[in-house]
């Protein structure tokens, strides 16, 4: 169920889902999704589906990978991203292969250990790590010119909007139990535009790092 036949089906799926970024849709074909998720759901790992990965996460589907990574992408190159959500890692090997730099911050470190292991195993180089509360984003190293957010916000977080590059771009989901949006945000010189994009579901951003 890993073979290049299978990944080439969901890459099909993807496109006739609407996805058309011709690099983001080479690096999901490449990007093997059975390292990310437990072995006893690696026959699963090319099917379009968000697939558990333990702590109450998940892995995102690869439609909504794809997704957030053309919004991010649709204003140009970039050369400095914040993740907020490590998680399997999934999302942050396929970011890697496109932009140069990857700052990534988890809350539950146990999952972080783990992506840093698999994205080392692809010899992925461009990802520095930061065991953290996503809701304070990386003060240290701001600004971004792309944020990406993989956990439902009840709002948007001021600290991402204060670490956003001018023209940077900002990929997140808001919103609270079932009703959540997708929003687009982007830093103009005369403050935000806000752009709601798709109804989707992903797991809640929570506070506090955790081991």
């Amino acid at each position: 169920m890993t073979s290049q036949r299978t990944r080439d089906r969901l890459i099909q799926r993807l496109y006739d889902e609407g996805l058309s970024d011709p690099n983001v849709l080479e690096v999901i074909r490449r990007t093997p999704r059975h390292l990310f998720v437990d072995e006893a759901l690696a026959h699963r790992a090319y099917e379009d589906t968000a697939l558990p990965i333990g702590h109450n996460q998940t892995i995102s589907q690869p439609y909504m990978v794809g997704r957030m990574t053309e919004l991010l992408l649709a204003g140009g190159p970039l050369d400095k991203v914040m993740e907020i959500g490590t998680g399997s890692g999934y999302q942050t090997a396929v970011l890697a292969q496109l932009v140069e730099r990857v700052f990534s911050v988890e809350r539950i470190q146990a999952l972080q250990e783990k992506a840093k292991d698999r994205l080392v195993e692809l010899n992925i180089r461009n990802v520095v790590f930061r065991w953290g509360d996503g809701w304070e984003g990386w003060p240290a190293l701001a600004p971004y010119n792309g944020i990406i957010v993989t956990a439902a916000a009840t709002n948007v977080p001021q600290a991402l909007l204060d670490q956003l590059a001018p023209g940077g771009r900002l990929v997140i989901p808001v919103g609270a139990g079932e009703v959540q949006q997708l929003l687009l945000i982007v830093r103009e010189d005369s403050g935000f535009t806000r752009h709601i994009l798709d109804a989707v579901r992903f797991v809640p951003l929570l506070n506090g790092p955790v081991v």
